[in-house]
């Protein structure tokens, strides 16, 4: 069932009237960029999403890809969308103009991977990986890599890809084992094995560039002595033209639960040739940089998930006929009401809903954040954000993806037995979706990164800058009393959120595992207390508009009763996860290993 269509209105909403998108722009150097050339921009891009992606999403899931005589194909019609996305020029888009791209600002890139990933991710990846390859490149490569590299890749006609992880390492990239040998002519051999690879061989592009992590001999034990490598699939000639094939392959295409579609390998690097990128022993990083932008995608994936299961869940709750409203007869022309009348099927609703635009809030506040951090010209905004952005990923990655993924198991639920049911993309969706907590770093990954570095490391100075906005929303909102409820809690949560961080940082002197067994707990209060902060300046800001003529003010009242909903129904959640925290480490390691 396909009935995908692109929430416009809702992206317009976010960034224009939420973030005043044009005045963000004018800031950071694009004027030009007003909201009825964005608008026009993002309803081209939702032409292409919904009548070209969409219908290939079940197409990649049935087909999925295939290795063979080991070269990987792709699904039907795959090849052909990514051709038209290149002829109309999107993977130009934020990339720089020295190199053949438009230059526009990055948040803008973002938000069209999350439009053109949303009907259709597994597609979407091909081209989301591309961006990150880019921008590794063009912040660490010399001139010439960047001469020799972007061009191609930002016009589309090359790929990229991010190979870290390797069988015995996972997440733990002090283990990897891949061996880069420095060569006469200033090359290296690079030899190993990495697995995972997300769009790691394909037929969509004539070639595909690898941002390689390896060890050079003798280099320091654990990820002090990582760098990091470019490496072609098929090396370039002096002139730039493609020539013959470097020594590195698809071994196996992983067989996994989802994003068929998307190509997934095991790469082998037989002695391939590669460049070192940035500095020697550098690498991990340097590759921070792709991982960032990354994380940022891995929280569109969330979001994109969240948003299809919504709309398919919605719209089936408008049509299915089913027993009898409790408060009286809702559609007397028919034997049964729809379900959306029943209190039950509202709560999942509801609940997808408030995930589904704070998410989308979320994320893009996130990439504002990550403008203003590259591109102010006022040196105090520029590293205000970057604090900020430092501390948003790792919640906004995870966040993202677990309360997606919670919001497509909602939609999946909100069809009953036919939700099970492949027809229906229930079952894709939420399947699609689960990688996804996983990706650029689990959840607990994330929750250690922003508890144990970003915040405890700190000694708690990486949470002054939101702390501050949180506390400027709620005086630029003091004297409303439609608003007085919200801020209130909101201020509450935020002086108890100062508070855990200290509770946990004093018990983790006492017992150093008290960090981990707090750390998921932790990011996720922290989420749902920036979604509240985001959730009440929307709420401030539907006041605003519906205080004047609007053509749409029931856009806006929807806005008010969602918030309402996240305060009584989702934000209270903070109160458990305040008391597991508090509960301690002792009770995770009362058992033994053989008790388990």
């Amino acid at each position: 069932m396909n009935n995908y269509q692109t929430p416009l209105r809702d992206i317009d909403f976010t960034l224009f009237e939420l973030f005043d998108y044009a005045e963000h722009c004018r800031t950071i150097g694009h004027a030009a960029l007003d909201r009825e050339l964005t608008k026009a921009f993002y309803g081209e891009a939702a032409r292409f999403a919904e009548q070209v992606l969409a219908p290939l999403s079940a197409v990649g899931d049935e087909q999925g890809c295939q290795l063979r005589d080991g070269k990987v194909i792709t699904p039907t019609g795959f090849k052909e969308a990514y051709q038209q996305y290149c002829a109309a020029g999107w993977p130009t888009l934020s990339r720089s103009s020295a190199y053949g791209g438009q230059g526009l600002p990055q948040s803008l890139g973002v938000i069209l991977s999350e439009i053109l990933g949303t009907p259709n991710w597994a597609w979407g990846m091909y081209a989301g990986l591309s961006q990150g390859a880019m921008h590794t490149i063009e912040t660490h490569g010399t001139e010439a890599q960047k001469q020799q590299y972007l061009p191609a890749l930002i016009s589309g006609h090359w790929t990229g890809t991010m190979c870290l992880t390797e069988a015995q390492a996972g997440s733990d990239l002090g283990l990897l084992g891949t061996r880069a040998e420095l060569q006469p002519d200033g090359s290296y051999h690079i030899t190993g094995t990495k697995i995972f690879i997300s769009s790691g061989d394909h037929d969509l592009a004539d070639n595909i560039v690898h941002i390689v992590l390896a060890r050079l001999p003798g280099a320091p034990a654990g990820t002090k002595g990582i760098s990091l490598f470019v490496v072609p699939k098929i090396l370039i000639a002096d002139d730039g033209s493609l020539a013959a094939a470097n020594a590195v392959s698809c071994g196996a295409l992983e067989r996994k639960m989802g994003i068929h579609g998307n190509a997934t390998c095991v790469l082998n690097f037989d002695g391939a040739k590669g460049w070192l990128l940035g500095e020697v022993n550098k690498g991990l990083n340097h590759m921070f940089t792709f991982m960032n932008l990354a994380r940022i995608g891995s929280a569109l994936h969330g979001l994109a998930h969240a948003e299809l299961g919504y709309q398919k869940s919605r719209h089936y709750a408008r049509e299915r006929l089913q027993m009898r409203s409790a408060t009286g007869v809702k559609n007397p022309a028919d034997p049964a009401d729809p379900i959306i009348v029943h209190p039950d099927i509202r709560r999942m609703l509801l609940t997808q809903k408030s995930l589904v635009e704070g998410i989308r809030m979320l994320c893009y506040y996130a990439n504002i954040n990550m403008d203003v951090s590259q591109h102010s010209s006022d040196s105090i905004e520029r590293e205000k954000a970057t604090d900020l952005l430092s501390l948003l990923t790792p919640i906004v990655k995870a966040f993202s993806t677990e309360a997606g993924f919670e919001s497509a198991n909602l939609a999946l639920q909100c069809l009953g037995g036919h939700g099970y049911i492949r027809e229906w993309g229930l079952e894709q969706n939420l399947r699609d979706c689960r990688i996804a907590t996983l990706y650029e770093g689990t959840t607990g990954i994330q929750a250690l990164d922003l508890l144990g570095r970003k915040v405890i490391g700190s000694g708690g100075k990486t949470l002054s800058p939101l702390v501050d906005e949180i506390t400027a929303l709620c005086r630029s909102c003091a004297g409303n009393e439609q608003l007085a409820a919200h801020v209130a809690q909101l201020a509450t949560l935020s002086q108890e959120w100062q508070q855990i961080s200290v509770y946990i940082a004093e018990q983790a002197e006492r017992n150093p595992d008290e960090i981990g067994a707090a750390a998921v707990d932790y990011l996720m209060y922290s989420g749902y207390l920036v979604l509240a902060f985001l959730w009440l300046k929307a709420q401030k800001t539907a006041l605003e508009q519906l205080a004047q003529p609007v053509s749409d003010p029931g856009f806006y009242r929807a806005k008010l009763a969602t918030a309402d909903f996240y305060f009584a129904r989702i934000l209270p959640r903070t109160i458990s996860l305040v008391r597991a925290i508090e509960s301690g480490a002792d009770n995770l390691m009362i058992l033994s290993s053989d008790e388990f």
